[in-house]
């Protein structure tokens, strides 16, 4: 291996290894990035991001190009499914003076992901591969090798480090044996859209709806930027065949169920996945790093999982870029894991399994409870702003900037 080679390879082109390559392109360092599909891929799950989000991605004009199409979402609500008095309404607009962005911004992550590529693709240090399937790594003090397949053909690639954000089954991860501690959880999510505007039956554009048997998720998206959907979650048990649930007359009788209207609904598309609740023991194995689902993943209840790993990203650009051009430490990339995991376990992990305890409560006390604390806490200002830094994640990365 060459020792002067400060090349770093990315595995993954989701938006987590498109933003940590270009911005390491960005502050001088080489980049190859590896993305085994053959282009861009859907994703019809993540498109909900947070303050701190934005705020990482507007330096190299992520954002601003976001607003072309995105939508704004000031105020957002967590209500009950059956008692129309315990609802709790937030307003973001309590952090204007914390950050640029006092609100969430609804983008589809497969609108996100082309801005970024158009961006690194002006970056005459960063080079992207797609059809590229990491196979594997070995490392030594100098550097790494890492092996992948395209075309048919095995190709060896050197460089100085790597970075793993090739998603939750992140064969990055498997290569380098790190355990991913914690659990499945026992339902299947269920994502259907429509094009009916929930807003008009009193719904923020970002609602949660708790009920112990079938809790509910509401997310206005911008789709072509000129007419919007709505994308609606729901759980789903495991025993029946998903074929039967997303049968198009049984998901009509749900949507009138949960919303009666005169009119048929329109269904755009439906889709299911599995939640996890996993954290890799460490972000970092030697001149390896994890980022984004392959460093941990949660449930998608507050939105977090791909805001957690965008800003993975923002933290490690700095750091890797300062050790790639001499100008820090390895050690640097130590203090990169401890502030990722720290922020991960801490806030992501643990509001998002405490977001899906209170929409799934079954004790009648504890949910009456929850809910009046809830609504007091929404609509008394200086408890709401405190609510609203935890939840916006402005907290987390407040924590994470305090580990050493």
């Amino acid at each position: 291996m060459i020792a002067a080679d400060r090349r770093v390879i990315v595995a993954g082109g989701g938006p987590v290894g498109l933003l940590t390559a270009l911005g390491l392109a960005s502050a001088g360092v080489p980049v190859l990035l590896l993305e085994q599909e053959p282009a861009l891929t859907i994703d019809l799950r993540a498109g909900s991001y947070h303050p701190p989000t934005l705020e990482a991605m507007a330096p190299y004009g992520i954002t601003a190009r976001m607003h072309e199409r995105g939508i704004p979402v000031r105020y957002w609500s967590i209500r009950d499914r059956h008692n129309s008095d315990w609802i709790a309404r937030w307003d973001l607009g309590l952090l204007a003076d914390l950050t640029p962005y006092p609100y969430r911004l609804h983008l589809e992550q497969h609108q996100l992901t082309p801005i970024i590529l158009d961006l690194l693709a002006a970056q005459p240090l960063a080079e992207v591969r797609f059809g590229a399937r990491f196979t594997g790594v070995t490392q030594d003090g100098d550097g790494v090798r890492v092996t992948y397949e395209r075309s048919g053909e095995t190709v060896v690639a050197d460089g100085a480090y790597l970075v793993g954000a090739d998603g939750g089954r992140s064969a990055v991860r498997k290569a380098i044996a790190m355990p991913f501690e914690g659990y499945t959880w026992p339902e299947r999510f269920f994502v259907m859209s429509t094009a009916f505007d929930f807003e008009t039956r009193g719904y923020t554009k970002n609602a949660y709806i708790a009920d112990p048997d079938e809790w509910v998720t509401l997310f206005q998206m911008p789709g072509d930027g000129v007419h919007p959907y709505w994308r609606i979650v729901i759980p789903t048990d495991t025993d029946t065949p998903e074929e039967a649930i997303a049968a198009p007359a049984r998901v009509h009788a749900w949507l009138q169920d949960f919303e009666p209207r005169d009119e048929p609904y329109e269904i755009l598309y439906s889709s299911f996945y599995r939640v996890h609740q996993r954290v890799a023991a460490s972000f970092r194995h030697g001149r390896v790093l994890l980022a984004g689902d392959a460093a941990h993943l949660n449930n998608p209840l507050g939105a977090f999982g791909l805001n957690s790993g965008i800003q993975d990203a923002a933290n490690l650009i700095p750091k890797l870029a300062a050790v790639c051009r001499g100008e820090a430490s390895e050690q640097v990339l130590d203090v990169y894991d401890r502030q990722r995991r720290t922020a991960t376990i801490e806030f992501v992990q643990a509001n998002s399994i405490r977001n899906k305890k209170t929409l799934e409560e079954r004790d009648p006390a504890v949910r009456k409870a929850r809910f009046e604390e809830l609504v007091r806490t929404a609509n008394t200002p200086e408890l709401a702003r405190a609510y609203l830094i935890n939840s916006s994640m402005i907290a987390a990365a407040r924590r994470a900037a305090e580990v050493a």
